[in-house]
C-alpha cells in the first residue's frame, strides 16, 4: 500500500479528504463561463485548460466540455498527464501559475464528465442476482444457467445518462399488477435504485475484432460512481422476453469526477472464487477488481440522511474488464466515452443489500428513516446518495458525490 503523497494545497493533505494528491481524477466543470476539464486536488478544482495554454500540459482538448479527447489517447498519455500534474502539486513545487488556475470546489458548478457514447448495464453481482431469483422464482432456481458462464447485460439509454445533483422526474409507464385483469398507465409506485459502479472506456476497438480481457483491462480509463434507477413496477410487466426497457430508460446518475485505474492500483483484488469454469475468452488473468468500500444514503424531505446500505465493490463476480472482454467477443465495436454498469452491487447480508427490492425483500419490508419515516420504495421528494472510497495508509481515494432528487412525475 502507498502511502499519502503530500501536496502544497493543504486540504489535500486531510486523512478524510476523497481527493488526496494520490488520486487526482478528472471531470468537467464551469465557474459562471465555459465548461472545460479539471482535476480535484483536496478541497479545490484545478483547471487543466489552464495549465494547457500555459504550455504546463499538451494539448489533450483539456479546453473541451468533454474528456473524450484526452480519454482516447492511450495510457501513455494518461501516465505523462499524471505524472505531470503530481509533480506541480507536489509539497514544495508551488508556483503562481499552477495556484491561479485553482477554483474553490464550492464555488464550481460540476457537469457530465464526458460525451457518453452507448451505455450498457450488467448484472455481475452475485448475491443481487441471486436475491432477485429467490424473489421472482425461487432459490432452487435463483440464477438464470447462464449466469455463472457469462456476464450478463442489456443496452441501455446513453441520452438520460446524468451528472449527480441532477433531479429528475418519475417515471411513467405501463404495468400490471398479478391480479389485474389488463394493464394501466401512470407514475411508477415502485421506483427503486441499483448501486453500481461504471467502467469508462478509453480507447475504442475496432468492429469485428474480439478483445481479451488483460487488452480490455488497458482500455479503461476510469471509474465512476453509478445509480441505475429502476421502476420495477414497469419492469415486472415488460421486461420478458428482452429484459429492461422503460423501467431504465429515464434517469442513470454518475459521479462528476472519473477516478483513473492508476489511482486505484493499490487497492486491486481478485474476483471471488469461482463455482464454473469461464472460457477462456473472459477468463481471470489477475487482480482486477478493487477494494472499494461503498455505501448509500437516504433522505426523506426536510428529514437527515440514513444509511441503508453499507458493501464493497470486490463482491462482484466478473470484473469490468470481463464486462468489456464480453461485450466486445461477439465484434461489437468498442468506443471512447462507452459506460459500462457493473450491476446492482449487493453483499452477503442484509445491511449489504444495493437495492430497496432487496432491503425490503419486494416491498414486504420496510425501512425506517432518521426521524420515523418509512419506506418500501422511492416517494417523491426523497434524495438518494451514493459514496465511496478506497482506504490507504492515511489518506482515501474517493468519488465524490452522486445523488439525485426524484420529482413528482410530469402531469400529476
Amino acid at each position: 500500500m502507498t502511502d499519502l503523497i503530500r501536496s502544497w494545497v493543504e486540504t489535500a493533505n486531510d486523512a478524510d479528504s476523497p481527493f488526496p494528491l494520490n488520486n487526482l481524477p478528472f471531470g468537467v466543470f464551469s465557474a459562471g463561463d465555459t465548461p472545460r476539464c479539471a482535476t480535484a486536488i483536496g478541497d479545490k478544482v484545478l483547471d487543466l485548460s489552464a495549465l494547457q495554454s500555459a504550455g504546463l500540459l499538451p494539448d489533450h482538448g483539456f479546453d473541451t466540455p468533454a474528456l473524450n479527447s484526452f480519454m482516447g489517447k492511450g495510457k501513455e498519455a494518461w501516465a505523462d498527464v499524471r505524472q505531470t500534474l503530481t509533480d506541480l502539486l507536489r509539497e514544495g513545487a508551488e508556483q503562481d501559475v499552477v495556484k491561479d488556475a485553482l477554483h474553490a470546489m464550492d464555488s464550481v458548478t460540476m457537469h457530465l464528465p464526458f460525451t457518453v457514447a452507448e451505455y450498457t448495464d450488467f448484472y455481475a453481482g452475485r448475491q443481487h442476482a441471486f436475491n432477485v431469483g429467490s424473489l421472482f422464482r425461487d432459490p432452487a432456481n435463483a440464477l438464470p444457467p447462464n449466469w455463472l458462464h457469462i456476464p450478463i447485460g442489456y443496452n441501455g439509454r446513453a441520452s438520460t445518462v446524468v451528472v449527480s445533483g441532477t433531479d429528475f422526474h418519475r417515471p411513467m409507464g405501463q404495468m400490471k399488477g398479478p391480479q389485474d385483469d389488463m394493464p394501466s398507465f401512470g407514475p411508477c409506485k415502485r421506483l427503486d435504485i441499483e448501486l453500481e459502479m461504471g467502467a469508462v472506456v478509453g480507447v475504442p476497438s475496432e468492429m469485428g475484432a474480439p478483445i481479451s480481457v488483460d487488452e480490455a483491462n488497458e482500455m479503461i480509463f476510469g471509474y465512476v460512481l453509478l445509480n441505475d434507477w429502476s421502476a420495477r413496477d414497469l419492469q415486472a410487466w415488460e421486461y420478458q422476453p428482452l429484459g429492461p426497457f422503460q423501467a431504465k430508460a429515464f434517469a442513470t446518475t454518475i459521479s462528476p469526477w472519473v477516478v483513473t485505474k492508476a489511482a486505484l492500483h493499490a487497492f486491486r483484488c481478485d474476483t471471488p472464487e469461482r463455482e464454473k469454469e469461464l472460457l477462456p475468452h473472459i477468463k481471470d488473468t489477475g487482480p482486477m477488481l478493487y477494494d472499494i468500500d461503498l455505501s448509500v444514503t437516504m433522505t426523506a424531505p426536510g428529514g437527515a440522511p440514513t444509511v441503508i446500505c453499507e458493501t464493497n465493490y470486490n463482491t462482484l463476480y466478473y470484473s469490468a474488464a470481463q464486462q468489456l472482454a464480453h461485450h466486445a467477443s461477439s465484434g461489437c465495436a468498442m468506443r471512447t466515452g462507452d459506460l459500462l454498469g457493473s450491476g446492482t452491487i449487493s453483499g452477503p447480508e442484509k445491511g449489504m443489500f444495493g437495492s430497496l427490492l432487496e432491503m425490503t425483500w419486494g416491498g414486504k419490508e420496510t425501512l425506517t428513516l432518521e426521524g420515523g419515516e418509512t419506506r418500501t420504495f422511492i416517494e417523491d421528494g426523497d434524495t438518494l446518495a451514493l459514496h465511496g472510497h478506497a482506504q490507504g495508509n492515511g489518506y482515501r481515494i474517493g468519488f465524490g458525490p452522486c445523488t439525485g432528487t426524484v420529482l413528482p412525475a410530469k402531469g400529476t
